[in-house]
């Protein structure tokens, strides 16, 4: 008998962090991105990421997290270095450019031009964010899975 058919994952529609209060998330989010807010409730928060969403839900209750992450992708890390540090928000040591947020929540940072995660043009454009490209690795590895940017 064949094996039944499969859904395929394609991709995120939104992430989901648990935070102790949804007015100070809100605030302290607010001290190191622009965003635009697309939604909020007693309860919960919804920071527009173009055609994704990041949720912040109240209830935070277990410790913070280690290995577990989310990888947030920026249109200029730099500057979200110079806001954590502004924030007086110490980045977790390692490569890369990490955070814990009030509630444990860890957050890796990652720029646009370095991953194969790309926006449709008409996604960007609506962003007002046309500027941003892939660097070389990014074309590559885009181009190997036949995805390169056009």
């Amino acid at each position: 008998m064949p094996e039944p058919k499969k859904a395929r994952a394609v991709g995120f529609n939104h992430v989901a962090l648990e935070v102790g209060d949804i007015e100070e998330a809100l605030a302290f989010y607010a001290r190191i991105f622009e965003f635009e807010l697309r939604g909020k409730s007693e309860d919960m928060a919804f920071i527009d990421l173009g055609d994704q969403f990041l949720a912040l839900q109240k209830g935070r209750s277990q410790p913070s997290d280690d290995g577990r992450h989310l990888g947030l992708v920026v249109d200029d890390k730099d500057a979200v270095r110079r806001a954590l540090a502004a924030a007086g928000v110490e980045t977790l040591p390692g490569p890369f450019l990490d955070f814990r947020d009030p509630w444990g929540n860890r957050v890796e940072i990652v720029g646009y031009e370095n991953i194969q995660f790309s926006k449709a043009p008409n996604v960007l454009h609506g962003m007002g964010l046309t500027h941003l490209s892939k660097n070389a690795k990014a074309v590559k590895e885009l181009a190997e899975k036949g995805m390169a940017p056009g």
